[in-house]
């Protein structure tokens, strides 16, 4: 069964006093005042956010917010707040180096985390059991497909062998 994917009021008002905030600290280093970014709610699967630079807009994941609203506020949304104003800053650089570590540390005044460690059970989508020669391994839905098409082949981190799929008899 699908989540409702409706947000409250009162946590829409959170996720932007949060962006207002953020990007009022931010102001300061700009020669002309920032437009306020759009708030996407159509990011799916077990990312947090995103940002999109083109757009000036942050997509967000409503199922992940609704159940980490203090995280989303105090880390997620400066996070992707971080990825635009690096870019309107510095041009295209490397998503987490060190321009927007200083963005998230000296400007937004938020320690700079690359990822989250929410719990995504509920947003985790399908996977498919493939093992290498030490373990088992999980695939999404689209590896999966992509190694059926034969677009790509996954190798293990540890042991560097091709993923076969199937389960580990190890």
């Amino acid at each position: 069964m699908k989540k409702n994917l409706r947000l409250p009021i009162a946590l829409q008002q959170a996720i932007y006093r949060s962006l207002r905030h953020h990007l009022s600290l931010a102001a300061p280093l700009f020669d002309d005042p920032l437009p306020e970014p759009s708030i996407s709610w159509q990011q799916r699967g077990t990312t947090a956010g995103s940002a999109w630079l083109k757009e000036w807009q942050i997509r967000l994941n409503p199922v992940l917010c609704e159940e980490n609203l203090s995280a989303f506020v105090e880390q997620v949304v400066p996070h992707e707040l971080a990825h635009l104003l690096v870019w309107k800053k510095f041009g295209r650089v490397a998503p987490h180096g060190q321009e927007w570590r200083w963005m998230m540390e000296e400007v937004l005044n938020v320690k700079a985390e690359r990822t989250h460690r929410f719990v995504t059970t509920s947003v985790a989508g399908q996977t498919f059991p493939y093992h290498c020669n030490c373990q088992q391994h999980a695939l999404t839905l689209r590896r999966h497909n992509r190694v059926v098409r034969g677009e790509k082949e996954y190798c293990c981190r540890r042991c560097a062998a091709p993923l076969k799929i199937g389960e580990f008899q190890g």
